[in-house]
């Protein structure tokens, strides 16, 4: 029992170190982000026929931690990514620590992917539409606040559902989870994904389907590549009993 008791403790203490470690370098890359805000800044808002305005001080200083966030947590990913495989590395056969350790640059060029087609596919088409409906009723004027704020609500959420290849390999590494459930799920992972669509982009059918259309496309891939993954750890656990049998 005491033994039980001091492995929970080792544990924990390992966990929390991890936690520390993540927690540090998103202070890092968002200290990072904050001194190059300015320049960030003026990226986005370089094809604007308008210059954003602010209510407020407290806008400004909103902005700056608004923009710092996005990168500390873009910068933080392969790291908490990292750290989370250091923490399970113990428990891992010799192959799947090799395997595993591989999928972290794929989440951080995914979610750069991600953030990428949010901001250039789905970001204009959405602000067009809106700005449009509103042009024989309003006066268009953009705060600095409620622009950067849009941008991450139209680019953040693709910067996620974009991981779920890397996740999905991740998982069905560990054999936490294999290509015959998510196929089985199929239909309901179909139906978040377009309601998710939906949502996020303008009331009009082209708008839903070019996004709809990436999501599903993702979650077929991912299935698809959990085989692989699914096989390969079959085929290397079939190894190491006909090794440990000899």
């Amino acid at each position: 029992m005491e033994d039980k008791e001091l492995q929970l403790v080792d544990h924990l203490d390992e966990l929390r170190k991890r936690i520390i470690i993540s927690a540090i370098s998103f202070v890092i890359f968002f200290i990072v982000g904050f001194m190059y805000v300015g320049d960030i800044y003026h990226w986005f808002v370089r094809d604007l026929d308008v210059k954003l305005i602010v209510l407020g001080p407290s806008d400004i200083i909103w902005v700056y931690f608004m923009i710092a966030s996005v990168i500390a947590i873009a910068g933080t990913i392969p790291v908490l990514a990292i750290q989370l495989w250091a923490f399970v590395k113990p428990a891992l056969r010799p192959f799947e620590r090799k395997i595993t350790l591989s999928y972290i640059p794929a989440l951080f060029i995914l979610f750069i992917v991600g953030l990428a087609f949010g901001y250039f596919v789905i970001f204009p088409m959405v602000l067009e539409f809106l700005v449009k409906m509103g042009a024989d009723m309003f006066v268009t004027n953009f705060t600095a606040d409620r622009y950067f704020r849009f941008i991450m609500n139209m680019t953040l959420p693709f910067g996620v559902l974009f991981e779920l290849p890397a996740v999905v390999m991740f998982l069905t590494s560990l054999g936490i989870i294999n290509p015959f459930v998510l196929a089985r799920i199929r239909k309901y992972a179909y139906f978040v994904l377009i309601l998710i669509a939906i949502v996020i982009t303008p009331p009009d059918f082209m708008s839903d389907f070019v996004v709809t259309l990436p999501l599903l496309l993702l979650y077929e891939i991912s299935i698809n590549l959990s085989k692989i993954v699914y096989k390969r750890r079959l085929k290397k656990e079939q190894q190491e009993e006909e090794l440990y049998a000899d």
